[in-house]
């Protein structure tokens, strides 16, 4: 069994850090997916593809791969940059501004 140990990153759609805190397991998938034919719909006889373990910490994730003899990957999350503004977007309206907003 092949897996795969990582941190997941944030949504595009939101400058949030939530569910990024966590580590998660993830078994790749032992075969690929078929169309059925019929109803038109994706399956798989790969039922490990569905699991997702979630761990606290990379050293957890790493410790139950290596009790239960999971072959698995860890791959390192990107951090962002340093140069972000604290504030961001909604210093544009805020009614405390150091200087006058102009387009």
């Amino acid at each position: 069994m092949r897996a795969r140990i990582y941190q997941p990153a944030r949504t595009a759609m939101s400058s949030g850090t939530a569910k990024t805190k966590h580590w998660i397991l993830e078994y790749a998938p032992d075969s690929a997916r078929e169309v059925e034919p019929l109803m038109g719909w994706t399956s798989s006889s790969d039922t490990q593809s569905q699991v997702k373990l979630q761990f606290d910490t990379k050293d957890a994730a790493v410790a139950y791969a290596r009790e239960n003899q999971i072959e698995a990957v860890v791959q390192e999350p990107k951090k962002r940059r340093a140069n972000i503004r604290e504030r961001g977007y909604g210093e544009n309206f805020a009614t405390d501004r150091r200087g006058t907003w102009t387009h």
